[in-house]
């Protein structure tokens, strides 16, 4: 085996010059060189190892067994298979890595030093876990069991996590911190009965205190920084400039008016916002979110003038008056005076909420974003425009010109020339009617009653018609 010839060198260059050299002269020019690289470690100071020790060594040589580690000493000291793993996400060891070893015992039998590589990150695992103790140090570990009263996390040795120090609202539901790596902080060693308790909440509130200074350290006014909305209000937001909390107020986050913070941000969202003010002395800092959105007012500068008229939306009533919304989300005012039933009407009894109205511009003061519409004026303007279409139908309507008089002349006169010539009776009475048609009929009988006695005249002068006829002779005797 490989092992066995690396040993043989080795008690070969203890042996002396001689064996070497017969050796040499069987083995050729190879062995020569062997030969003389046992020389010059035999030259080499050897280093003396004490119990208890610490040590850096060289892995040489590895096999089934383990592997074989140079500490500088004559033989190299011997390493269980089973203390080559490497612990954690590390990968294993292999030849040519140096590693840290525990000196169980500086020889044994054969002359070779006694090690232990796991006993050796025990006790730097101790070491290490008082000196970050005592510096206060934030340390990342994994929670690897759930344990009465809290949590057990890897920190190459069992530390306990209390379950009151976990960074959690419901310390009854850990089990979901299982697998997860954590920052925490030591807040107590006892080696000797091999005791170690963190924190999680101080590690954070550490990591918070750290981070908070480094803020402050850069914060500087009117500048855009990142951030998480941490927790809403009534009245506004906080939020985490990395470390150190910002209010943003309700005020400070549109320009137009919102009814409750929530309407513009969440919590957890990740918003960019402006430091408008910064207290040294008791560390209040002031955001804005509307600072670096577009004004709406430079539109309203920009495109309204007084004397336009524009719509929008009722969206609250006051007592003074209502606001309306227009379509940008800006409010504009519609004082008491200016609505459109005339003084002494409150905006109750004249809109509702919601409803659609139409305005006339009367004042605009972009400065002080303030915007006056009246709906009076507007109210006024279609009552006249619809008195000027009455009045113009009305006009139409009996309207007689030139045209019309001469026309109805000339159809009077060409009627006349058409019919004869008649005397307009006067009307009279049914009885003067009934009078004149007596009459009438008098004048028919008289006439019946002439024309007899001149036929009777006739008949006396013609000799022939009495004498002939005997109607005749009796009409003489009579």
């Amino acid at each position: 085996m490989e092992t066995e010839d690396v040993r043989t060198d080795d008690v070969q260059g203890q042996a002396g010059p001689a064996k070497s050299a017969e050796q040499a002269e069987g083995a050729g020019e190879s062995a020569t060189d062997a030969a003389l690289g046992a020389q010059d470690k035999m030259d080499l100071p050897v280093a003396a190892l004490t119990r208890g020790q610490i040590v850096d060594g060289l892995i040489v040589h590895i096999d089934e067994t383990g592997a074989l580690v140079d500490v500088g000493t004559k033989s190299e000291g011997h390493i269980p298979m089973e203390e080559l793993t490497a612990g954690g996400d590390q990968k294993p060891l292999a030849v040519g890595d140096r590693v840290s070893v525990y000196v169980i015992k500086p020889e044994d039998e054969e002359g070779s030093p006694v090690l232990s590589k796991r006993i050796a990150d025990y006790e730097q695992t101790w070491q290490h876990l008082t000196e970050t103790f005592e510096r206060g140090a934030v340390l990342s570990a994994m929670v690897v069991d759930r344990v009465k009263g809290g949590l057990v996390v890897d920190l190459g040795v069992r530390g306990f996590l209390p379950a009151s120090h976990v960074q959690a609202r419901n310390v009854h539901a850990l089990d979901r911190f299982l697998g997860q790596t954590v920052k925490v902080k030591i807040v107590e060693v006892d080696r000797a009965r091999k005791r170690v308790v963190v924190s999680q909440k101080q590690a954070v509130e550490e990591e918070r205190r750290h981070k908070c200074e480094q803020t402050l350290a850069s914060l500087k006014e009117n500048t855009v920084y990142k951030g998480v909305v941490r927790r809403i209000t009534d009245y506004g937001a906080f939020v985490d400039l990395g470390g150190v909390d910002g209010l943003l107020h309700i005020t400070e986050m549109s320009w137009t008016r919102i009814s409750h913070p929530s309407d513009v941000v969440k919590v957890g969202q990740k918003i960019g916002v402006v430091v408008l003010r910064h207290d040294p002395e008791t560390n209040r800092i002031s955001l804005g979110l509307k600072q670096i959105l577009p004004d709406p007012w430079e539109e309203i500068r920009q495109e309204l003038r007084v004397g336009q008229n524009i719509t929008g939306t009722v969206s609250r009533l006051i007592p003074a008056g209502a606001f309306v919304r227009l379509s940008n989300g800006v409010e504009a005012i519609v004082p008491n005076s200016e609505l459109p039933g005339g003084r002494g009407q409150r905006a109750e009894e004249a809109l509702q909420v919601g409803q659609a109205v139409e305005a006339k511009v009367i004042n605009i003061r972009p400065a002080e974003r303030r915007l006056t519409l009246s709906l009076r004026l507007v109210a006024q303007a279609k009552e006249r425009a619809q008195l000027r279409d009455y009045m113009d139908r009305q006009r139409e309507d009996s309207r007689v010109t030139i045209g019309d008089l001469v026309g109805d002349m000339l159809a009077n006169a060409q009627a006349a020339a058409s019919k004869p010539e008649t005397v307009d009776e006067p009307v009279e009475d049914a009885y003067v009617a009934e009078s004149q048609a007596a009459e009438e009929e008098v004048g028919a009988e008289g006439e019946e009653k002439g024309e007899a006695s001149e036929e009777h005249t006739s008949s006396e002068d013609d000799p022939w018609s009495s004498s002939g006829s005997p109607a005749g002779s009796e009409a003489e005797r009579a």
